[in-house]
């Protein structure tokens, strides 16, 4: 596990990239990040590749892009390192059924996620190494940034050493995978999880209502639809914002904005200090780091996400609800050639 004082960077630079030569590679699972991921390994020159799926649209997908394709409990028998890249909520059945009791003496699997671990909804056997892989983009980002060798930040950890090269195999993994063109940084299964859904339920959630509270005060307010997704979202700016938070850092973004701008930021930031909203925080983390979220969203699986559908449903484009914010954008779209 990672101390909190002694956290590492790693680049190209630490990696064996012969680590995984003779080693038979595993990705389970074709989706988003898993087709992105068998691309990168593939193209990194990894001879002994192999895709664990189900048989399903996403098999198909991988066997017509030339990849050989077992049932997953046969692939993960044959793996030196597996790969596991199905959905958090998904993991626990599989890995129980499928992944574990196939798994050889001495081989690796690897997490895009520290979910499972760090939430105790799985129990990897004692005789392989446990590692965290997490990359912080999705799929096809990870598969363009791959091709343009620009590399893409991911979390890493050694949760368990079995063989006596997990962090071999780890860093020959990142490094064929494309994310130390860019570096990736030591956090064990257990902070990367929390800070994943951190952000999630809160900067996410805020984000989220503040954005849907300020469409519709601004429409009864007299101000055209078209102009408030425009401003909010759409016409590019708040893309700058997060790219200067990153170049120039968080406090410092603030110099690139005018007087007003800043004045009014300041004032209501302050006002909104005072409010509930840190404690509200503080409540979900402590929901999150308790593995209270986690059980819900099980609960939620087995019951067969009723919650997440509706989710689904209130943000499809034939939702009365969002309607009017559907037709904004593509009026804005359409007007300003916007893809």
């Amino acid at each position: 596990m990672t101390s909190s004082t002694a956290l590492r960077f790693f680049s190209a630079q630490d990696a064996d990239p012969h680590a995984l030569d003779g080693e038979r590679v595993v990705v389970i699972g074709f989706g988003n990040l898993g087709r992105a991921i068998a691309h990168n390994l593939r193209d990194a020159g990894v001879a002994q590749l192999v895709i664990g799926n189900i048989a399903d649209e996403y098999a198909q997908q991988a066997r017509a892009e030339q990849f050989e394709v077992l049932p997953i409990a046969e692939a993960a028998a044959g793996a030196d390192v597996a790969f596991i890249l199905i959905p958090d909520e998904v993991i626990p059945e599989v890995f129980e059924a499928d992944i574990a009791p196939n798994l050889k003496a001495g081989s690796a699997i690897l997490f895009a996620s520290g979910y499972n671990l760090a939430y105790e909804l799985i129990h990897p056997p004692k005789g392989v190494d446990v590692l965290l892989l997490a990359p912080r983009m999705g799929g096809e980002l990870a598969r363009e940034r791959f091709l343009n060798k620009q590399g893409y930040v991911a979390y890493v950890s050694v949760e368990q050493d079995a063989s006596g090269k997990a962090l071999k195999r780890l860093l020959g993994m990142a490094y064929a995978v494309g994310v130390l063109y860019a570096g990736a940084l030591e956090l064990d299964a257990k902070r990367e999880a929390d800070l994943d859904l951190l952000v999630e339920q809160t900067v996410g959630a805020a984000l989220g209502v503040a954005i849907m509270s300020t469409y519709d005060l601004g429409v009864e307010a007299g101000i055209p639809p078209e102009a408030m997704v425009l401003e909010m979202y759409m016409d590019g700016e708040m893309e700058t914002v997060f790219r200067t938070f990153r170049e120039r850092g968080f406090y410092r973004a603030s110099y690139t904005h005018g007087p007003t701008a800043m004045y009014g930021g300041y004032v209501r930031t302050m006002q909104l200090m005072q409010s509930d909203l840190a404690a509200k925080f503080r409540e979900t983390l402590e929901e999150i780091q308790s593995g209270g979220f986690a059980q819900q969203f099980q609960a939620e699986r087995s019951a067969g996400y009723p919650a997440l559908t509706m989710a689904e449903q209130m943000a499809s484009g034939d939702n009365p609800f969002v309607q009017p914010v559907f037709e904004a954008e593509a009026r804005v779209r359409s007007a300003l050639k916007i893809s």
